[in-house]
């Protein structure tokens, strides 16, 4: 791995400290294993849903569709598959340092198809650390990057070695996989721009909702789902908490996809336990039954992109020095008193909607190439303040109440129900048409608030 200088290290480690504290309280890990798998949508939205009225992000002029940077649901390829070179046909997985070897072989769905022998040529085997399987559906959406859209996977190749050091050293702060850094190349590319039709955005595709659960900043002026380093601490944190609740990456990753209510819906009504099996019913959608598939084949090509006729390149790693500011001051003001190139402000920091560091007196870290922190420090002064347009007025909508579902456990009643989530007995007997006090345990009742 390349030496990074040594600010960013620091802000690393600062970083890790100040999110990891809060990681282990996070709101999945925070409840009982019991309430994470009951209440049905709760606690955490998910991540490729909709939003309520009136909480919809604004766009701003440098953010990239998504369908530009992702191909469409379903990879349609007809090339002759026998001029795209064959995968490893023997997968092995490798536990994590410091992780139950146990716990990771539980979670492994055996492959759908089991090769018979070795390919041809293959010196080596390439050791994964999450599932990996080779069947029809993972060979077709490796023939889909290696043909349809190859000139963008190789985009998204190189664009990912940029940030690949500082997402595997975060990951391995959450004892996460090293391979889950894939998952970014399927969600967007890691493009710190790209959003989606749903408002998804970011390398990681938050959605508002999850993203400020987890601690990130989204307002009209900052948007931490575009800060590599931020987005990529609430992904780890978001994928450790989905991993807990449902004991397998494929699983895990499913449900990032769907949001682990859907997915636990699914398990439920299919009574199955892996994602092979839900992937055999109607009970998720399309797009996430290909999801799986289209990060294994993204994860074998990225381990091994010479045998797929893709070029071991790389660029620049994300290096950058932080100078405090504490008003708001454009980029090409800053550009233009200190010689900071405006281009490498906007590549570094962009979380900042407006091309500008927030209003308000707070101090803001501003990210600045490596080098340049003492003459901006020095120059800062003479920038000018950023004169702000004002925001476009939002339309009212009246707040709808969300609903929960809870799954009745054995020994419940009506009574330590309506005490345990502060419901009128007579509005929990009411909205579940109830007639009789007796509950059954795996029955579902709708809990308002």
């Amino acid at each position: 791995m390349p030496s990074l200088c040594a600010i960013q290290i620091l802000s690393h480690s600062l970083i890790g400290l100040s999110f990891l504290a809060a990681s282990w309280a996070s709101p999945v890990s925070a409840t009982t294993h019991s309430d994470a798998s009951d209440i049905m949508n709760a606690p955490l939205p998910a991540l490729d849903g909709g939003e309520g009225p009136g909480d919809e992000d604004e766009l701003d002029p440098n953010l990239v569709p998504l369908e530009t940077e992702t191909p469409p649901s379903g990879p349609a390829v007809t090339e002759d598959p026998s001029s795209v070179p064959h995968a490893e046909e023997i997968l092995e997985i490798a536990p994590l340092p410091n992780s139950s070897a146990s716990r990771f072989a539980d979670s492994f769905n055996p492959p759908v198809e089991t090769p018979q022998s070795q390919a041809s040529g293959a010196s080596e085997l390439t050791v994964y650390n999450v599932p990996i399987v080779m069947d029809p559906s993972v060979q077709s959406h490796i023939r889909y990057f290696n043909t349809a859209i190859r000139d963008r996977f190789e985009q998204w190749l190189l664009r990912l070695s940029r940030y690949q050091p500082l997402v595997e050293n975060i990951f391995a702060e959450f004892h996460l996989p090293s391979d889950l850094v894939y998952l970014s190349l399927v969600e967007s590319g890691f493009n710190p721009y790209a959003y989606s039709r749903a408002k998804a955005t970011g390398p990681w595709q938050f959605m508002k909702g999850t993203a400020k659960v987890y601690g990130l900043r989204v307002d009209s002026y900052v948007d931490e789902r575009r800060d590599p380093i931020k987005s990529t601490v609430a992904a780890a944190r978001y994928l450790r908490d989905l991993y807990d609740m449902f004991g397998t990456w494929p699983l895990a990753m499913a449900a990032y996809n769907a949001g682990e209510g859907k997915v636990m819906r699914a398990l439920h009504k299919a009574q199955a336990e892996s994602f092979s099996d839900i992937s055999k019913t109607r009970l998720i959608r399309r797009e996430t039954k290909e999801y799986v598939p289209r990060f294994m084949a993204a994860t074998i090509i990225a381990r091994d992109p010479v045998r797929y006729g893709f070029p071991q390149s790389s660029t620049e790693p994300h290096q950058f020095e932080e100078v405090i500011v504490n008003r708001p001051l454009h980029f090409r003001a800053i550009a233009n008193v200190t010689g900071v190139p405006y281009e490498e402000l906007r590549l570094l920091n962009p979380e900042l909607r407006r091309d500008a560091t927030p209003p308000g007196g707070e101090n803001y870290h501003l990210k600045v190439p490596v080098g340049f922190k003492a003459k901006v420090e020095q120059l800062l002064e003479r920038v000018p303040n950023h004169k702000f347009p004002p925001l476009p007025a939002k339309p009212q909508f009246a707040t709808a109440k969300t609903s929960l579902r809870y799954k009745v456990q054995g020994g419940d009643t009506l009574e330590k129900i309506s005490k345990r989530f502060r419901i009128p007995l007579k509005t929990l007997k009411t909205r579940n048409s109830l007639t009789s006090p007796v509950l059954r345990p795996g029955d579902f009742l709708v809990i308002s608030r």
